[in-house]
């Protein structure tokens, strides 16, 4: 299709829509009629600015208007990713580059044909497909075109045509420019040679072709350009007829294609052009072409049945000589080979090969007669010296000229072909297998007959060498040895010739291509100039002695040196060989002669040789010596010696002078090359200081740093210097390590006395680059020129070094940068007296020459040139990634960074650049991408890496930071004012923000997801987490935010590719996805803040639907959803389900985790391996703790080297193999730590989205029952993954977590999913009936409970189950985690918790309230008037009940091992785990009904473990109650305990348990109970502020002594059977805390505490301390201690009574006033508790004064009076009579009966009072919705002081919801207790009214004495009492006269009125007939009102 769509494009190659006169007239008009662009909707209107541009652009370009206009708005649109050009200049960019396009898409296309050069690996179709459009293509006259445009184009005319029209911008446009028109051309060469490669070119393209050559020139430098070398070459390869020899299938098909063979018309023609006499413009092209096609005549003339074409054929000879004569190989050495282009393909390498081996192979007479000429023309020449003339100029040089051009050709192999191997014939078959030629496949198969000819034609021309041919022979050999088999081919070569058994003529010496020739005459030299050495005085040494070598034998030396050199550079066997050989001593011979004066080109020449020996470790250490031996570069000084020696003088005195540096450079890659195989510590040890230092010093001092300063014949030298001395540098620093012994001053004995030792050259290096040293400044300053002259654009010499110099430098920086801190910790530990500053400051420092602080910026600036120069970008973002670390030079960065604006928008644009580099590969690639272009690409990866790494570091900085700047947020305001853009909106510059969302987005559009996840994963990891930093980032968060949703819709099209799938690197993918899932978080938590409903909507659909998504076509993706069908997502239509992306993420997560073998070790001790391992550790990055894999290899290594003794070094390398098992094992395991953590990342993060999902998200965007869904299908999933049993148990504690929070929801969901009902709006009218019956009857059976059907699911035991497997799967470790399944389970047992119901007191509605110990005064609550018993027991289980059943079920069928694991956690380990686990117990003992766990309790001692840590629990409770306590753990855990304990004692068996486990024993026993604080009321509000967590002492102390109390009570309560005995041990806890308890009794203080404290208090006494409880205690007491108890008990009685006038009389309102004044700020929840409290402690103490009733007169006659028989009040303060009150006890008196009956009034009052209010809040929880909104407000606010106006409506009705329900229950407990109250007091009232009117007798009668003795007999019980209280009832009765009991009789009748009469029945009619208590009210009102009537006579 898209072929041929373009089939145009092509065919009209490069031709441009044409002008036309409508066009122009139209945009003319456009400013104001507008014009309409293709590709886009309606007219536009330009601006007249525009206009005029378009009209220049048609112009220049010669292109239709509109065209021009497009082209400009093109531009205009593609502006930002171009910073600092126009439209215009933007545009002219975009029309070459569209030019370009077409034509590399031409080229790819006709590289993609089939033919016989080579094939892409594309499918056939594809391949034929491309055949036949380019064949169409061809007919159309392709190459007619091709060849018109490349003659047409030309870089200089479109210049200057865009100059004139000030097209041409800065340097870098103008670089763009023409390297787009030069690709242009290049391209289009390119598809014709790429042609003619696959098939040949038909006759006429031919002729064209050659007609285009003919007019050729070369370039100034004398080679053919790259467009004129493609066409040769695509000439040359229509004449190549060499596939012919492979004998492959195709052969037949491809001679018939061949027009050579097929065509005689196609041979006639061309060989009549060739040979037409009129010269070309270019003669050596001429002749090559005239060359291939002679040889291509041979090649046909070969094959069988061409004779028809003889006539041609015969003429080859001809041709070739034709070509001979016109220097054919001169022209291909100096103008092909040489060609920058040449290499750079390797069909041009492999054409001019075949083309040399074919003239070899085929036509050998020619190569003879070459030779034959040789010979003569060497003799003439001979003859002419001898005769002493010049000789003749005609000479020609044709062999030479063959045997350079050999030489040259193989020189370089830039794609390791090694052709040259084909001039070898092994003379003996090759030992390895390694060094087979390529022919070779088996060792002694015969080699190919061409193969035979090549190394003839080496060998022979080696015979009997003419003089002439020496050197370029050496050459040619040169070139052929490059290569590792080559080399080894020719070094055998030069051994054979030298040996004497060859017969040669030439006597002796051999042959003198030989070794032996060579190294003998080298010898020969030095005797021969040692002789003539100087001596020391001798000054003339700078002129060469008379004897010297002449310029002839230098070259032939030189050229021999480099064939030595190239050998054994290839070969190490010749290398040692060399080396070794004893006769030639090759070493010691250059040695000698580098001390001889001979030039320096030659010096330079040996020390190169030297350099390549070197290269062996072995050599090199020797050299060292023997170098230092010599003092080439002196390094001792003789005090004798006047005259300085060596290479410095020469640097100095000779190269300085000749302004040439061929030695120094050759010193240094010698000592380069050195540094590198081995270097010695001892260097010139015993003459002078050991160590590098003088070499560094001479490097440094005088090549270094004066490199600069010296003059240059060839500039591009200056550059090479500066190259490899800095190389030198870079290896030194590279492998230097600081090390502690660098720090200390090493003394040395030298000539007896100590000398310091020069410290190793890297601590030096070290020291020079931390100072401000001319070192550092003159690198900074080269990076500074470097940067300058890249910012050219233009070539210069020399540049290639300089750009590696560059390198060096920032190289340096880096490796400084990484070991400054070691090495300035080190310093500092040190003794040294050196300063250093950290590099980072260095480069801080002011530029001497532009006086401004612009290192950095020079450093940053590299980045700009990243695509030409990817190394340098990627050093200089390695520094800026180094110094970014740090936060005062961020800032100092970014100031520098925007300081000038111009140079501010070129590092963004250099970042921005190398973030955007696409390492595109390219499209067609014959080879699969050189190593090369794979290495930079490596680089390029490395440098976005990099830049993202800073921007990472730099984020966490404080702002301004480097990554603000870079990203595009405001620097000068506040960062949260940032209004991010799309790059050119509002002028917005391109910023590295917008690249990485490019690098993400790209591919999310398909199916695949983003390209990066896969291609690049690291690259895409690091981008996710920059966009997390800037999202997660208080200040960037919200502008961020807003444009990724806004401009990007980010987060949308990214989630939709979760998970990513990426096996290969499953780390990186798993971050991806992490960083991902917590942006998505963020977004969703925001969104939901703001309100922004639709986005939520999208995402939470996108994560959570089970239905497939149609993919949102319009971009409003909220809009649809928002009509999407009333079942949410639960379409119940027939599409299938897919999985919840959120389930598929967790899927994609894989918890097992492979482990690496445990290592196997046979010499290292593996405890010790281990414990070395560990001391590697260190924490990387990412904060994972990994082993530092270098550092653990040098501990072994050194471990191994540090072993003596022979036995060691046999087992060396046993001993590194075994090393390297030990490393592989540690990177194995980094892998596995990075792994888990990657794991643990993921997880958390998946966690944290589900978490936001379910707790930030508003509930009402997902419906009820599909929440409940999710949150099962997670819940399940998630078990099912760490349930198995490969999870790894690393991923537990992360799991547990996620399980805590779902199964919370799971709990919440259920359970408000209860509620419902009661929730519905007015517009539900089929639940109306729900409203009213809901309070009055349970529904009908077979409706179970409306909206409870998940309840009653399975799939919630399979979640149980799950959870207690995953607790036991935690076996004995991992509390924590179980902590977490504790508290999941608990949530998971509420769910079967009845909810809370209002008591409405109606009849049906029996509330159950296990928790609350106010139902045991209702004493048969419950029994129903509407159904009878039995009905109730047969009714149908409710839902709550049968799962609760079913739980607890399930728990039992787990056992013991459940049992074990919940109880062990509960009694030890940490205290959340502990408490946790108590609860867990709590709840499960709770609806246990079958009590095994409480018997497993009590029979595995658990139970008694835990009674027993009370006492422990003591100490530590006492310490919480200072002022400032230490930590409150202690007294959470201690309240979970009493909770749980008191949960077991409501079981009656519980109680029995605990009884027998001494828990109120070990209560009585714990001392902090007496440590009640005094109260201090002005002490809270002294405090400024009271402290908000932690609560004052008195509170702690509450908390500490309610549970205790609480325990007491419900033990009193539950234990029916052992009733006396429990009691009995609550006594005696009330008596040993006694001070404690009279305190409270007596305390005034009225607070919500103080009255529980009483409340509770009360509760227990009135159970506990009875008199008939002594007889019972067991203890065996004697009269004394009896004495005592009756004393406390007595008391008790007293205090409790005199409570009833603080809590029944009319005190009571001034209490409540008192208590209005403190409460004031508080919540009104507050004032309901303490109504209760103080109803609770009046209810008390009448059950008491009722017990002691009961308990102490069994007789009516005999009663014991606790009132006395006055109503009045006011009479009762102050005691009847004050002189007979005994003055023994002044502040005991007895209360009146008249408080009783302020009590009873009282309550009564109140009774009314709740009772309404009762009404009102039922009537009020049925109509909520009905309600005004203050009042909703006002009911919300009781439960959510805060944020009230935040929350929605549906959830301010649910809170109201709730306080009304807690108003209802409040008001039905107060209710009840008033008529408890009421029943009790008309009770006493009447005992009393009984007692005093019918059985007693006056004092004021006769029988007075009798009476009290009778009433003394009466009451033995009394007299057990201690004497006071006989004391104190005495008075209090013998004080009864006649006037007191008529006066009381008057005062009850008045008292006990109508009114009051009428109230209570009323009372008893309104709720006691609800309650079951008939008439108890009705009889006992009826008796009162009976005594009252008697009359007293």
């Amino acid at each position: 299709m898209i072929l041929k769509k373009h089939k145009p494009d092509f065919i009209s190659l490069f031709r441009n829509p044409p002008k036309n006169v409508q066009q122009h007239e139209k945009v003319q008009k456009a400013s104001t009629e507008g014009v309409a662009i293709q590709g886009q909707q309606g007219t536009r209107l330009l601006p007249e600015q525009l206009i005029k541009e378009a009209f220049i652009l048609s112009d220049l370009f010669d292109i239709g208007e509109l065209a021009a206009v497009e082209l400009l708005l093109a531009g205009e649109h593609q502006q930002p990713h171009f910073p600092g050009l126009t439209r215009g200049l933007v545009a002219v960019l975009l029309y070459w580059d569209g030019k370009r396009c077409i034509a590399n898409s031409l080229k790819a296309l006709i590289q993609s044909r089939r033919g016989k050069t080579w094939t892409l690996e594309l499918s056939p179709e594809l391949v034929s497909m491309t055949t036949r459009f380019t064949e169409e293509l061809m007919e159309q006259g392709l190459t007619y075109k091709v060849l018109t445009l490349v003659s047409q184009i030309d870089v200089n005319n479109e210049f200057e045509k865009l100059q004139r029209e000030r097209g041409l911008g800065s340097e870098k446009h103008r670089k763009e420019v023409s390297d787009l028109i030069k690709e242009c051309r290049q391209s289009l060469a390119e598809s014709l040679f790429a042609w003619a490669c696959q098939s040949p070119l038909g006759k006429d393209d031919t002729l064209l072709l050659i007609g285009h050559l003919e007019k050729v020139t070369v370039e100034a430098n004398g080679s053919l350009d790259a467009v004129n070398l493609a066409l040769l070459m695509a000439l040359l390869y229509c004449f190549d007829i060499s596939f012919l020899e492979q004998s492959t299938e195709e052969r037949d098909d491809m001679i018939h294609q061949l027009p050579l063979l097929t065509e005689r018309q196609y041979i006639a023609t061309i060989h009549s052009r060739l040979q037409d006499s009129q010269l070309w413009k270019l003669p050596g092209l001429q002749a090559t072409v005239r060359l291939a096609w002679a040889l291509a005549l041979r090649g046909i003339s070969q094959l069988p049945d061409v004779t028809a074409l003889a006539e041609f054929t015969e003429a080859d000879e001809a041709m070739a000589e034709l070509a001979i004569a016109d220097n054919v190989f001169l022209f291909l050495t100096e103008s092909v080979v040489v060609s920058e282009n040449f290499y750079q393909e390797e069909f041009y390498i492999r054409r001019i090969h075949n083309l040399i081996t074919d003239f070899l192979a085929l036509m050998p007479m020619k190569v003879k007669q070459l030779r034959n000429r040789a010979d003569e023309d060497a003799r003439i020449i001979h003859m002419s010296m001898q005769m002493g003339n010049e000789p003749p100029i005609s000479l020609r040089r044709d062999l030479e000229h063959l045997m350079l051009l050999i030489g040259e050709l193989y020189k370089k192999n830039p794609f390791n072909l090694e052709l040259a191997l084909e001039y070898w014939c092994p003379s003996e078959p090759l030992q390895t297998s390694t060094i087979m030629g390529s022919y070779l496949g088996v060792a002694h198969q015969r080699p190919p007959q061409r193969q035979v000819v090549l190394s003839k034609f080496v060998r022979q021309m080696g015979d009997l060498l003419p003089p002439t041919i020496y050197i370029p022979y050496l050459k040619m050999l040169q070139g052929l040895a490059n290569g590792p088999q080559c080399a080894h081919y020719c070094f055998s070569l030069l051994k054979v010739n030298g040996s004497s058994h060859v017969e040669n003529i030439q006597g002796t010496g051999g042959s003198p291509v030989s070794w032996e020739h060579f190294f003998h005459s080298l010898m020969l030299y030095h005797e021969h100039l040692r002789k003539d050495l100087p001596s020391a005085d001798s000054v003339q040494y700078r002129h060469l002695p008379s004897r010297g070598i002449t310029q002839k034998e230098q070259d032939g030396l030189i050229a021999f040196l480099q064939l030595t050199s190239t050998i054994i550079t290839w070969s190490e066997n010749a290398r040692l060989a060399l080396c070794e050989h004893p006769q030639w001593t090759p070493v010691v011979v250059i040695l000698g002669l580098l001390q001889c004066s001979i030039p320096p080109v030659l010096k330079a020449e040996l020390l190169k040789t030297l350099a390549a020996f070197g290269k062996s470790p072995e050599i090199a250490a020797s050299l060292w010596q023997s170098l230092e031996y010599t003092q080439i570069l002196q390094t001792v000084r003789v005090p004798s010696q006047r005259q300085a020696i060596g290479i410095e003088v020469e640097l100095n005195e000779i190269e300085s002078r000749c302004e040439e540096y061929p030695l120094t450079r050759a010193f240094c890659q010698l000592i380069s090359t050195l540094v590198e195989s081995s270097f010695p510590s001892n260097l010139g040890a015993g003459l002078r200081p050991p160590g590098f230092d003088p070499y560094l010093q001479f490097l440094r001092d005088s090549v270094f740093l004066r490199f600069r300063t010296r003059a240059y014949r060839r500039a591009a030298e200056k550059w090479e210097v500066a190259e490899v001395v800095l190389e030198v540098f870079y290896k030194l620093l590279r492998d230097y390590e600081p090390q502690l012994e660098d720090f200390v001053d090493q003394f040395v004995e030298l000539q007896g006395e100590e000398i310091i030792a020069y410290k190793p050259p890297g601590f030096s290096l070290m020291y020079h680059l931390l100072n401000e040293s001319p070192m550092l400044e003159l690198a900074l300053s080269l990076l500074e020129e470097g940067v300058k002259q890249l910012d050219t654009y233009a070539p210069f010499p020399g540049k290639k070094h300089l750009e590696k110099a560059v390198q060096h430098c920032l190289a340096l920086l880096n490796l400084t940068l990484q070991k400054e801190n070691l090495f300035m910790d080190l310093l500092r530990e040190s003794q040294l007296a050196l300063i250093v500053s950290p590099l980072e400051q260095l480069l801080q420092g002011i530029n001497p020459r532009t006086k401004k602080a612009d290192n950095v910026v020079n450093i940053a600036r590299y980045l700009y040139h990243g695509n030409t120069n990817s190394e340098l970008a990627f050093e200089s973002a390695k520094i800026l990634c180094c110094i970014s670390c740090n936060s005062n030079i961020q800032i100092k960065l970014v100031g520098d960074f925007t300081h000038d604006q111009s140079v501010s928008q070129k590092l963004m644009a250099g970042f921005v650049e190398c973030l955007d580099s696409e390492d595109t590969e390219e499209f067609v690639r014959l080879e699969e991408g050189s190593e090369l272009e794979k290495k930079l690409a490596g680089i390029r990866h490395e440098t976005r890496i990099h830049i993202l790494n800073l921007l990472i570091t730099s984020l966490e900085r404080n702002p301004p930071n480097l990554a603000l700047y870079l990203l595009g947020f405001e620097l000068k305001k506040p960062v949260s004012t940032t209004n991010l853009q799309d790059p050119g909106v509002l002028g917005c510059p391109r910023t590295c923000l917008h690249a990485i969302l490019n690098i993400l987005e790209k591919g999310t559009e398909g199916r695949t997801g983003p390209v990066a996840v896969r291609e690049s994963p690291q690259l895409a990891e690091l981008c996710y987490q920059v966009i997390y930093q800037l999202c997660a980032c208080a200040d960037t968060s919200g502008p961020t935010m807003r444009y990724l949703r806004t401009s990007q819709d980010f987060l949308f099209s990214q989630l939709q590719h979760l998970p990513f799938s990426n096996k290969e690197y499953e780390m990186s993918m798993l971050n991806q996805m992490s960083w991902l899932m917590k942006t998505a978080s963020i977004e969703l938590r925001v969104t939901s803040l703001n309100r922004q409903r639709s986005h939520t909507q999208r995402l939470l659909h996108l994560l959570l639907d089970d239905m497939p998504v149609k993919p949102y076509s319009d971009g409003e993706g909220g809009i649809e959803d928002e009509n999407r069908s009333v079942s949410g997502f639960l379409h119940f239509d027939t599409t299938t389900k897919v999985r919840r992306k959120i389930l598929s993420i967790l899927d994609s997560i894989d918890f097992s985790q492979e482990i690496p073998e445990p290592l196997q070790l046979d010499f290292f001790d593996r405890t010790q391996i281990e414990q070395v391992i560990a001391n590697c550790e260190h924490k990387n990055l990412r904060g994972q703790t990994v082993c530092n894999v270098k550092l653990l290899h040098r501990v072994l290594v050194a471990e191994v080297n540090a072993l003596q003794g022979m036995a060691a070094i046999g087992q060396r390398p046993l001993l590194m193999e075994e090393i390297s098992t030990i490393l592989q094992y540690v990177v194995g395991r980094n892998k596995l730590l990075q792994c888990l953590h990657a794991k643990r990342h993921v997880l958390e993060s998946w966690r944290q989205l589900v978490e936001i999902i379910l707790t930030a998200c508003p509930q009402d965007l997902i419906q009820a029952e599909d929440r409940q869904l999710i949150i099962r299908d997670i819940l399940q999933d998630v078990h099912d993954k760490i349930l198995d049993d490969e999870a790894a148990q690393e991923l537990m504690p992360v799991v547990a977590g996620a399980v805590f929070t779902l199964t919370a929801h799971l709990s919440q969901a259920v359970r408000t999913e209860q509620k419902q009902p009661l929730v519905l709006g007015p517009g539900e009218t089929h639940y109306a009936f729900m409203l009213d019956s809901s309070f009055t009857s349970p529904p009908p059976a077979e409706n179970p409970m409306v909206g409870f059907a998940s309840i009653g699911d399975s799939s919630l035991h399979i979640i149980l189950k799950k959870l207690l497997d995953f607790i036991l799967k935690t076996g004995g470790g991992f509390q924590r985690v179980r902590t977490h399944l504790y508290g999941s389970l608990l949530y998971y047992l509420q769910i079967a918790q009845r909810p809370d119901e209002p008591d409405t007191l109606e009849a049906g509605n029996v509330k159950l309230d296990d928790t609350d110990q106010m139902s045991t005064h209702f004493f048969c609550k419950g029994s129903d008037t509407k159904k009878t018993m039995w009905e109730r027991l047969t009714a149908p289980e409710d839902v709550f009940s049968k799962l609760q059943r079913e739980n607890i079920a399930i728990i039992e069928s787990y056992g013991a091992a459940l049992m074990e694991v919940v109880c062990r956690d509960a009694c030890d380990g940490h205290e959340i785990g502990r408490m946790l686990a108590l609860a867990l117990l709590d709840r499960i003992v709770s609806v246990d009904k079958q009590q095994q766990w409480l018997l497993y309790l009590s029979n595995s001692g658990y139970l008694k473990v835990l009674v027993d840590s009370l006492v422990e629990d003591d100490h530590t409770l006492q310490s919480l109650l200072t002022p400032q306590p230490p930590l409150l753990k202690a007294l959470y855990t201690y309240e979970s305990k009493m909770a749980f304990l008191t949960r077991v004692a409501k079981i009656q068996q519980g109680a029995l348990e605990l009884l027998r486990s001494g828990v109120i024993v070990r209560l009585a026993q714990c001392q902090v109970y007496d440590m009640r604080p005094e109260m201090d009321p002005q002490g809270m509000f002294g405090m400024r502020d009271p402290p908000v967590f932690i609560p004052a002492p008195v509170d702690r102390y509450r908390q500490i002594l309610l549970p205790a109390l609480r325990l007491c009570q419900v033990i009193l309560t539950s234990s029916t059977a052992q009733h006396l005995q429990a009691a009995g041990q609550v006594l005696q806890f009330l008596i040993s805390h006694s001070d404690t308890i009279q305190a409270i009794l007596r305390c005034q203080d009225v607070s919500a505490g103080s009255l529980q404290e009483l409340a509770l208090l009360t509760g227990i006494i009135s159970k506990a301390a009875l008199p008939g409880i002594l007889s019972e205690l067991d203890v065996d007491v004697n009269e004394g201690s009896l004495m005592e108890l009756q004393g406390h008990i007595g008391r008790f009685q007293r205090q409790c009574l005199g409570l009833l006038s603080r809590f029944g009389g009319s005190d009571r309102l001034r209490q409540f006033k008192f208590q209005d004044e403190n409460v004031e700020g508080d919540r009104v929840s507050k004032k309901d508790e303490l109504e209760l409290a103080m109803q609770q402690i009046c209810a008390n103490v009448m059950e008491y004064c009722q017990s002691l009733m009961l308990q102490s007169s069994p007789t009516f006659q005999h009663a014991m009076c606790l009132f006395t028989p006055s109503l009045s009040e006011t009479i009762n303060r102050d005691g009847p009579r004050q002189d007979t009150q005994a003055p023994v006890i002044p502040y005991w008196r007895l209360p009146g009966l008249g408080i009783i009956v302020y009590l009873l009034k009282q309550s009564a009052n109140d009774f009314f009072s709740y009772y309404d209010s009762h009404r009102r809040s039922v009537n009020k929880l049925q109509n909520v919705e009905q309600l005004p909104p203050d009042e909703i407000k006002e009911l919300c606010q009781s439960v959510m002081p805060v944020g009230v106006e935040k929350i929605s409506t549906a959830q301010k009705y649910v809170l109201a919801r709730r306080r009304l329900v807690k108003l209802i229950n409040n008001r039905a407990k107060l209710l009840s207790l008033c008529s408890f109250i009421i029943e009790t007091c008309l009770f006493i009232l009447w005992r009393h009214l009984e007692y005093y009117l019918l059985h007693c007798t006056p004092t004021d009668s006769q029988d007075s004495l009798f009476a009290s003795r009778t009433l003394f007999k009466s009451r033995r019980l009394q007299d057990s009492f201690t004497s006071e209280t006989n004391l104190d009832f005495r008075s209090g009765l013998t004080g009864v006269s006649q006037h007191d009991l008529d006066q009381l009789q008057a005062d009850a009748i008045n008292a006990f009125g109508e009114s009051l009469q009428k109230k209570l029945l009323d009372i008893e009619g309104l709720y006691s007939k609800v309650r079951s208590r008939y008439s108890f009210i009705q009889a006992l009102v009826r008796r009162i009102r009976g005594l009252l009537r008697i009359s007293r006579n």
